[in-house]
């Protein structure tokens, strides 16, 4: 009975060891990939870098970040919102490579919160006012948004440039309360004013210029001395554990092949002398 009791406890400890082995090895061999994912992410491989860019400028990032990968061997990920949800975000993670806003505005606060310090500039995100399709309304002037009864969708003034944009031109032609009467919704990001205009849920929005398809709407342009051109910058984070993959993609953003494919997707570059007089 004795040798019986004894045989059972020796394979019982046999079958837990191999259970454990089955198990560190289930483990060992997921923590690389666990680990490369992480880095993907957060771009804390030399291989890798991760960028914080402004909603509007997907489109040109997206090709960028294609572009210098096949040039440099660097991967690229990005986390695409509104300027001041990324710098919350880089807050509280301090994590990532380089940050790239829809504008200056965006970029100072970063700076004043030493999440970023030098920049370069890129191009010019243009505020337009977005209508629909023969513009029916008849807006034809900023001021028109306080028209009563017209629907305008915004961007998030703490969220968006374009937002920031908006609220300044109201208060310059003190019209911010009769134009929030209007306001049926404000957006995180201006892609998804974009969205409201081409599925016809608003009358007017504002816009930037590259973000205006003209199948689905017309735009009216603001006049520059009337208008709240912002410049878009880009730079290397403080907190980069790759600062020279960083700088290597923020050189290469603001070079004339970078600016080229911002050109091509409906951006002015930096700098214009039509925008001479827009500080950054």
């Amino acid at each position: 009975m004795k040798n019986k009791l004894l045989g059972f406890m020796i394979l019982f400890l046999i079958a837990g060891s191999l259970l454990i082995a089955g198990c560190t090895s289930t483990l060992s061999g997921s923590t690389p990939n666990s680990t490369v994912a992480i880095n993907n992410t957060t771009g804390a491989s030399q291989g890798s870098l991760l960028v914080y860019a402004g909603a509007g400028l997907k489109t040109p990032m997206d090709e960028i970040g294609t572009v210098f990968t096949q040039k440099y061997g660097i991967d690229v990920q990005y986390t695409y919102g509104g300027g001041g949800t990324l710098v919350s975000q880089m807050n509280l993670t301090h994590i990532g490579d380089v940050f790239i806003p829809g504008s200056t505005v965006e970029f100072s606060t970063a700076k004043n919160q030493s999440l970023v310090n030098t920049s370069q500039l890129i191009g010019y995100h243009v505020p337009v006012i977005a209508v629909q399709k023969g513009n029916p309304k008849n807006i034809t002037t900023i001021k028109d948004f306080a028209k009563p009864g017209l629907k305008i969708a915004l961007g998030d003034v703490n969220a968006t440039a374009i937002g920031k944009a908006g609220d300044k031109m109201f208060t310059k032609f003190n019209i911010t309360q009769a134009v929030e009467k209007n306001v049926v919704t404000r957006t995180p990001t201006i892609n998804e004013l974009t969205v409201i205009m081409n599925t016809g849920q608003a009358d007017a929005a504002l816009l930037t210029l590259d973000q205006i398809n003209p199948e689905t709407m017309d735009a009216i342009s603001i006049p520059v001395s009337d208008n709240e051109v912002l410049v878009v910058p880009i730079g290397v984070t403080t907190f980069t554990k790759n600062q020279a993959s960083a700088q290597k993609f923020v050189d290469f953003v603001a070079s004339d092949e970078g600016k080229a494919i911002f050109a091509k997707d409906g951006f002015p570059t930096y700098p214009d002398p039509v925008y001479a007089n827009v500080k950054p």
